[in-house]
């Protein structure tokens, strides 16, 4: 039995979209979206409806206060009539997480997951049947009563949209270091999905793009010395044989790919260690050798290979192996979210058929 609503229009929508040739990331949206508001109090209904334009009032406190958090996961149909998902509890939970440390109102886990499984199996003909492809989905919430007093709102909507994706970066990346510019500081909110720790990306990954670098390094926020993430991605070294990662504290996101990659790696027998990096001891680890590779990893991203790290005053440092211990994590990671090879975690979760 369903508990949500569907729009008459849903059924009209799915059957006209087809896939383009070419997908990209975020691109192509799916032809349907769920909103659920939160209005007096309580959480009203939610709806499966088409994909489009939403009412939202130019004073909503989302738009002047940044008061938005998000989520971003992924449904796979690679080989199969069904679809699944990835630990869609670990993002239910963050996506709490996020929603409380903005003092948001709570999404309960089950109209997130109703949420995202409406998505997923409406739209299951649509998704992408290629390994790597994958449907993204995004649920997000936004603060959307008006007002300029620095308070929450009282009103709120939730919604998950989605699309037909490729793999956010594909390829070698080449990584700049920012040692200027914060991404997010002790205390804030750089443990949490919130649109505003990428607000505060952007100007260091603009310059990164223009002196020809793929994405932005971000250091600690106070002394400006050790590895935090890469703008939307956690990072990995190989350093003698063995796997280190940045421990986390409070201004790097905990990442649910990273999360998979350390229990992945100690599967493998790799030794694995979450510590402080400084990134002066790691660029002399690359000089010496002893680093013999460097990736990066995250739900868009998937498992990505770094082939060199930079300084914007110029001096590069090129890594002597690409995409070694990289592509074996990958690959496994990869064939269990799509389902190829066995999943001894019990990860994947059945998306339930469609229902229109």
């Amino acid at each position: 039995m369903l508990n949500y609503d569907i729009h008459e229009g849903v059924s009209q929508a799915l059957a006209a979209f087809r896939l383009p040739d070419s997908l990209g990331f975020g691109l192509v949206p799916a032809p349907v979206m769920f909103s659920a508001l939160y209005e007096d109090g309580g959480w009203g209904r939610g709806v499966l409806l088409p994909y489009g334009p939403i009412d939202i009032l130019p004073g909503a406190r989302a738009l002047h206060f940044a008061e938005q958090v998000f989520e971003g996961m992924k449904a796979y149909r690679v080989g199969r009539p069904t679809a699944n998902l990835f630990r869609p509890d670990l993002n239910c939970a963050r996506f709490a997480r996020s929603a409380g440390r903005l003092s948001m109102a709570a999404v309960p886990d089950e109209l997130f997951i109703t949420a995202v499984q409406a998505i997923a199996s409406a739209c299951t003909s649509s998704i992408p049947s290629r390994s790597g492809q994958s449907l993204y989905i995004r649920p997000f919430l936004l603060g959307v009563e008006p007002g300029y007093a620095v308070r929450n709102s009282n009103r709120f909507r939730f919604m998950v949209i989605a699309n037909p994706s490729e793999a956010y970066s594909a390829g070698s990346m080449a990584v700049m270091i920012e040692r200027s510019d914060v991404r997010a500081a002790s205390g804030g909110l750089g443990t949490v999905k919130a649109g505003a720790n990428y607000a505060a990306s952007l100007r260091a990954s603009t310059r990164a793009i223009a002196d020809g670098y793929t994405v932005v390094l971000w250091l600690d926020p106070s002394s400006r010395r050790c590895i935090e993430e890469l703008s939307g991605m956690n990072l990995f070294a190989v350093i003698d044989g063995d796997l280190h990662t940045p421990l986390l504290n409070d201004s790097i996101l905990a990442g649910v790919t990273r999360d998979s990659l350390l229990t992945l790696a100690r599967s493998e027998g790799l030794t694995v260690t979450e510590r402080l990096m400084p990134i002066d001891a790691l660029i002399g680890d690359i000089r010496s050798g002893r680093c013999s590779e460097v990736f990066a990893c995250g739900t868009a991203a998937i498992v990505n290979p770094i082939s060199a790290i930079g300084e914007r005053g110029g001096s590069r440092y090129e890594l002597r192996v690409v995409d070694n211990v990289a592509k074996t994590l990958r690959e496994r990671l990869l064939g269990i979210q799509e389902r190829r090879i066995p999943d001894p975690f019990g990860w994947t979760t059945d998306v339930p058929a469609p229902a229109l």
